[in-house]
């Protein structure tokens, strides 16, 4: 039977020569390695330190700062750097030539594969630059009369409240506030926080299906349910959920999505996704004007926005390989552990608090903590001042924490300096 001993030895043979691997070809030998242990020596996809020291390999980290701000905008792997320079290079050897009749041929494929990674059809998935783009597309592109009710939340992304705001200003809707008391781990309560503002008049519920402020998930699906069983029409933000959390659009049987490829998927920057629902895509406006040839009901109706990135658009498909090899189960599970490596050892340490849920199906990767007789901002500062750790203050409605966010390249020593520094700053 293999021992951990022939696993280590097995593994320092190797070393030399998973440097000369692709990232594919690693990942591989990595799990034929682990998966000839028994199962008492086989570690699990969480905590195991070797093959996601292979993965942190795969990114052009600095050593000298720890960021654990990967929810305001993720880094590309190494090899999707590399994607978008080649092609970006490419397109200036001829411009009008190499976007337009080269790389702008690559959009159906990657529109199919981005639709296999969501579940979905490829006529249901527009590429755009990022979940503003998408999520303001669809909130501006409803039919929607004076008198109608839109429900959300005042924990919703800015830039979300925002549009809804405008088109009530301009519209006359009529926009229903739900403040949520944030963490919250019963779902049925969550639901009813919805539904109790649910009335004839409600058209649409605006959910966001991870609080980007702390990481709260909230069941999306089961609040959707919810709202089709009245009539009413579901827009979900999934910029902080796509893959980061193992699940399809579909599974959360939604009309709307929108996200950014730029966080988890971890594609350039300026990539984002907008799904509709095939029998939906009729009843949206483009947020910018369609051909007149184009039919009401086509997806691509929603890309018509002129000269755009089509190497950090090509590029993305470099970051769907990099999630697959990986595999998103094994990701989020991941990303699960590093949050609960550093915050479980957090919370025991006097004066501080955990703003996030520790229960899985309540978060994952981003988690919101706060120390006694400290404001978010003090604490934040002395994090990057003294211990180079970046991570960002939030001061957003009734939520006041410090946001912690590791990635699939974080490793458990980085975390113990943020414990260590959370602790030090909490005794003084």
């Amino acid at each position: 039977m293999p021992t951990r001993r022939n696993f280590i030895i097995k593994s320092a043979g190797l070393a030399g020569t998973f440097s000369m691997l692709s990232f594919t070809d690693a990942v591989k030998a990595a799990d034929e390695i682990r998966h000839s242990l028994s199962p008492q020596l086989n570690p699990s996809a969480g905590s195991d330190e070797d093959f996601w020291g292979w993965v942190r390999e795969s990114y052009t980290v600095s050593p000298n700062l720890i960021n654990l701000n990967n929810g305001g905008v993720s880094p590309q792997p190494k090899i999707v750097q590399d994607a978008h320079i080649r092609y970006y290079q490419l397109c200036n050897e001829g411009p009008s030539y190499f976007m337009w009749r080269i790389l702008d041929q690559g959009r159906e494929p990657l529109r199919s594969r981005l639709a296999d990674l969501a579940g979905c059809l490829p006529d249901e998935i527009a590429i755009d630059r990022n979940s503003t783009e998408s999520l303001n597309t669809v909130i501006f592109g409803l039919n929607l009369k004076p008198g109608d009710e839109v429900a959300l939340t005042k924990q919703d992304y800015p830039n979300m409240i925002n549009a809804w705001k405008q088109r009530e200003k301009r519209d006359g809707i009529k926009l229903v506030w739900i403040n949520l008391d944030l963490p919250m781990e019963n779902e049925d309560e969550i639901v009813k926080r919805f539904t109790d503002v649910f009335s004839d008049k409600t058209k649409v519920v605006h959910i966001t299906h991870m609080i980007n402020w702390m990481g709260q998930i909230l069941p999306a699906r089961k609040i959707g349910d919810a709202a089709h069983a009245r009539g009413i029409e579901v827009l979900v933000d999934g910029a902080h959920t796509f893959a980061h959390i193992d699940y399809k659009i579909p599974d959360l049987h939604c009309d709307y999505f929108g996200t950014s490829l730029h966080k988890w998927l971890c594609a350039p920057f300026g990539s984002g996704l907008l799904y509709i629902k095939k029998d939906k895509i009729k009843n949206v406006w483009p947020l910018l004007s369609a051909p007149d040839t184009m039919k009401e009901d086509d997806i691509r109706k929603f890309e018509t926005i002129g000269t755009r990135s089509f190497a950090s658009e090509m590029a993305i498909s470099t970051a769907v390989d990099f999630q697959n090899v990986i595999g998103t189960k094994r990701k989020e599970e991941r990303l699960r552990f590093l949050k609960n490596y550093w915050a479980q050892k957090a919370a025991k340490i006097p004066g501080v608090k955990l703003h996030t849920s520790l229960k899985p199906e309540f978060s994952c990767a981003l988690c919101g903590f706060s120390i006694e007789g400290k404001t978010p901002e003090e604490t934040e500062k002395i994090l990057l001042d003294k211990y180079k750790i970046h991570t960002v203050a939030i001061n957003w409605e009734n939520i006041k924490c410090v946001r912690v966010t590791p990635h699939v390249y974080t490793n458990t020593r980085d975390l113990d300096l943020l414990v260590k520094g959370i602790e030090e700053i909490a005794k003084k």
